[in-house]
């Protein structure tokens, strides 16, 4: 297993490096993942053995980079470098039982004793798990934004002006790049927050499209040839140098209710999300939510991911714009 970030320096540009302990090997050659994984593809040598074989006598401390105290600023561990509107952020929801169970509590009534949301995660119960090459039941499906969106270790995750709440979302996301051939081909594995709107919302389910259109942080590490078969970690919120709520959580297949070839072929059926060199980013669900335990995150709160196995924690503050929305008026031409 290989653990790589990007970074970016501001005379320097950008980097690719090996995290190596507490130091940061930088590679040669290439100031991004994506390329890599081009060069990866075009030459058929496996991307794990292109980036050992890449190192230089370069060392950087990881901490102070880390911790912001470098003119070497971190970056997602994955991007489009030169086209972000073509790097498509996606995710798949109710592959875990306490997401099914946050969204049932939100939706359910009494005469609705059972939700439309635990249907589908039961559907993921009974047919998310196919034989090998074979299709499964088709799982919940999001779209998030474009590479735009993405935000890296220590930016702040927005809830825009019209929002009404901001909620971390402690997740795996799957990062790839569709081929020449348009063939997706898996690059890798990040921690990341996926972030959503859990008010908007608790308001109504089919606003659920619109609670998800929002920034969300990645990294601060990719994983090359990591498993995704048991992942445990632990979320919190820290308010004011304390942490007011922390919570476990349990990932990967063996706590899910599909398999990730499952969710990763019902997103990439799209002839659309098979464009070859588009990128994309794939969250694959949460297990645990603060919005589920009744706590209202505030502007400057930090939240708090980190799984083993996957590097250091993601951390990002919450920033919540007080402005008035402004209505958007659309000019005839």
């Amino acid at each position: 297993m290989q653990r790589i970030v990007q970074l970016k320096h501001p005379t320097l540009g950008r980097r690719v490096a090996l995290v190596d302990q507490d130091k940061l090997c930088f590679l040669m050659g290439k100031g991004s993942v994506y390329q890599w994984a081009e060069a990866s593809i075009a030459s058929g040598v496996p991307l794990a053995q292109s980036l050992a074989t890449a190192q230089t006598d370069l060392r950087l401390d990881y901490e102070p980079i880390y911790q912001g105290q470098s003119d070497w600023r971190l970056l997602p561990p994955f991007d489009h470098p030169t086209e972000p509107a073509r790097c498509l952020v996606t995710g798949t929801g109710l592959t875990h039982k306490a997401s099914a169970e946050n969204r049932q509590a939100m939706h359910s009534g009494q005469t609705q004793p059972l939700t439309d949301s635990m249907r589908m995660y039961q559907s993921g119960l009974e047919g998310g798990r196919p034989a090998p090459g074979e299709i499964g039941a088709q799982p919940e499906w999001f779209y998030k934004g474009c590479g735009t969106i993405l935000r890296a270790h220590g930016e702040p995750l927005v809830v825009p002006s019209f929002g009404l709440d901001g909620g971390e979302e402690a997740e795996v996301a799957g990062v790839y790049l569709i081929d020449g051939d348009g063939h997706p081909r898996r690059i890798g594995l990040a921690l990341g927050n996926e972030f959503s709107d859990h008010e908007w919302e608790a308001q109504n389910y089919l606003w659920l499209a619109h609670s998800k259109l929002r920034t969300c942080a990645l990294g601060p590490e990719l994983i090359i040839d990591g498993s995704f078969d048991d992942a445990r970690g632990l979320a919190s919120i820290e308010r004011g140098g304390k942490t007011i709520w922390s919570k476990p959580f349990a990932t990967g297949e063996k706590n899910m209710s599909h398999t990730a070839a499952n969710l990763e072929h019902h997103h990439f059926k799209y002839a659309t999300h098979r464009r070859p060199g588009d990128a994309h980013i794939h969250f694959f669900g949460a297990d645990v939510f603060s919005f589920g335990d009744g706590i209202e995150l505030a502007d400057g709160d930090i939240m708090d991911i980190r799984l083993a196995g996957f590097g250091k924690a993601l951390r990002n503050p919450i920033k919540i714009d007080r402005s008035a929305p402004k209505f958007i008026a659309v000019k005839p031409l």
